[in-house]
């Protein structure tokens, strides 16, 4: 069997379980079996794969045919400029939360040093891609799960930032180390009773725990505001990501502990994404 005999297999099984990216995820799916890109892979479709070969593709396939993400297939994500490690035990990175990273470039686009933290670090997308584009800045990532912490270990590791990085397995409640220019954070904002209406692939396979905002989807977000507001400096940036319906109710939270909103930002999508405010 020829690469193209597989991919069209694997296609029409994807095809049938509803996966509407079925003819993509084929190729993606057959380009990690050569560690290749997925225009290498289309460019020898008449090369015969071997029976081991035809092995992983169909195991992957059927994996993806139960709705299991194609990052953790692949074990990794791009995001912002840079390709990061995933497992189920971190988030995948979405493009919306992009935005987050842009915001903070423009804000800190005059400043030479600046030391950031990010509340609830997962991957590290958020905070690794800045710490890339601004060399003298310095980060620090909390999180509570000694798992989480590994992939960013490995993701810090993979994009040479050992130096500028230091990682804590903390709640942000018992965190109190240093005052921090600029705080970032994309916390769980999805209110308890919708998560059972999320797609199966997140639902299935993403933590819960960095989706479950409690009951009104606030509860993580108030608990990243009330500290933040004691980790920060005076005149410091507090950068939060948020439910496309949670605006005013943010708003209020950040009025109420300090904050002066400074922007509230569109995402790809024209939904409210984050909000940018700074601590009075």
């Amino acid at each position: 069997m020829n690469i193209l005999e597989a991919i069209k297999k694997g296609e029409n099984v994807l095809k049938e379980k509803g996966i509407k990216s079925h003819k993509l995820d084929s190729e993606i799916l057959m380009s990690k079996i050569f560690n290749k890109n997925r225009i290498d892979v289309i460019l020898n479709f008449d090369m015969n794969l071997s029976i081991n070969e035809i092995k992983i593709f169909n195991n992957l396939i059927e994996e993806r045919s139960k709705r299991k993400p194609i990052a953790y297939l692949l074990g990794k994500k791009e995001f912002w400029k840079y390709e990061f490690d995933v497992t189920e035990d971190v988030l995948i990175p979405r493009p919306d939360t992009e935005t987050v990273v842009e915001q903070v470039l423009k804000f800190t686009k005059n400043k030479s040093k600046l030391k950031i933290l990010e509340i609830g670090v997962g991957s590290g997308c958020i905070l690794l891609s800045i710490l890339k584009e601004r060399k003298g800045f310095y980060g620090t990532g909390i999180d509570i799960y000694k798992k989480t912490l590994d992939i960013c270990k490995s993701n810090i590791k993979k994009l040479e930032l050992n130096d500028r990085v230091k990682l804590f397995k903390s709640d942000v409640d018992n965190f109190n180390y240093g005052k921090y220019d600029l705080i970032v954070s994309n916390p769980p904002y999805i209110k308890k009773f919708k998560l059972k209406y999320l797609d199966k692939d997140i639902y299935d396979y993403e933590p819960i725990s960095a989706l479950d905002g409690g009951v009104d989807g606030l509860l993580k977000i108030k608990k990243v505001v009330y500290n933040s507001s004691k980790l920060i400096k005076k005149g410091g940036i507090l950068i939060l990501e948020i439910g496309f319906d949670q605006m005013d109710k943010v708003k209020n939270v950040l009025i109420n502990n300090g904050y002066y909103i400074k922007n509230v930002i569109k995402d790809l999508a024209k939904n409210n994404r984050c909000i940018i405010s700074t601590k009075n």
